[in-house]
């Protein structure tokens, strides 16, 4: 069978879960490769439970929650993207695209920091084109006070001065650690009620794969959109109401999924 067909020579192209399962190959090959921390598998198994009760789709409110996130990205004066090795497995070429669009720099903020994951993310960002990458000279590390774990070491020209942080696929003791020391952060999660989603500015409850090209779109859109302008979508924009609108987006799903269920029961 050819690769071409598959994944690994084993999930064909018609096979019901295949994009799923194509992301899920990503992570472990990630891991492979040191991209990933063994315990990056368990993160995105979690992640994919919670996809499957949003309907493994971009709802509108997660829709809203990417044109505030871009608005307030462009609205910042030190924007800086945080990426870990989950998210560089997964979209190594839309962060680098996302990052020149909006002009912030990739900074890498590893929460386990095993020999040789750092070399390995930087040649997969640099590989999909990225030209200045932060966070890789340890010589040259700050700490962030507030955390103790290795993700309070970050980079003095990028999370150290940044007013905005995107952390996509995040822990929740940054970003509690981030608001803490004055710094906005957006989020993508696809745990509505996680301690990232309830403590970020901007929540995006959506899978990073789908996220980051409606995030390019938005952008684009958005290249040349006078401040006042962006200023509105976030005044407008009302992080604890889109919480619960992507919480209602479950309870609804479920409830499909219910319905239909026991009519394949019945039968």
């Amino acid at each position: 069978m050819s690769l071409n067909n598959t994944i690994n020579d084993e999930v064909p192209l018609d096979h019901p879960r295949y994009e799923s399962l194509k992301h899920r190959h990503e992570i472990i090959e990630g891991m492979k490769k040191l991209i990933v921390a063994e315990a990056g598998l368990i993160a995105h198994g979690r992640g994919e439970c919670f996809d499957y009760i949003l309907g493994e789709s971009t709802s509108e409110n997660a829709k809203e929650a990417i044109k505030a996130a871009i608005a307030l990205l462009y609205h910042a004066k030190h924007p800086v993207i945080s990426v870990n090795g989950n998210t560089v497995a997964l979209c190594p070429k839309t962060l680098v695209e996302l990052s020149k669009i909006i002009n912030a720099p990739l900074e890498i903020n590893l929460f386990y920091r095993k020999e040789g994951r750092i070399e390995a993310i930087k040649k997969v960002l640099e590989d999909a084109g990225a030209e200045k990458i932060l966070g890789i000279d340890d010589t040259n590390m700050v700490e962030i006070g507030e955390l103790t774990s290795n993700r309070r070491n970050v980079d003095p020209n990028g999370i150290k001065i940044a007013d905005v942080v995107f952390v996509p696929l995040e822990d929740g003791d940054r970003t509690e650690a981030l608001k803490k020391i004055g710094k906005k952060v957006v989020a993508v999660d696809l745990n509505p009620i996680s301690r990232t989603s309830l403590w970020a500015d901007i929540t995006i409850v959506d899978n990073i794969v789908r996220t980051l090209p409606e995030m390019i779109k938005i952008a684009k859109k958005f290249k040349n959109t006078e401040e006042e302008k962006l200023k509105k979508i976030l005044d407008k924009f009302d992080n604890k109401k889109n919480i619960q609108a992507s919480l209602n987006t479950i309870i609804e799903y479920i409830k499909k999924q219910k319905k239909d269920a026991f009519k394949i029961l019945k039968n």
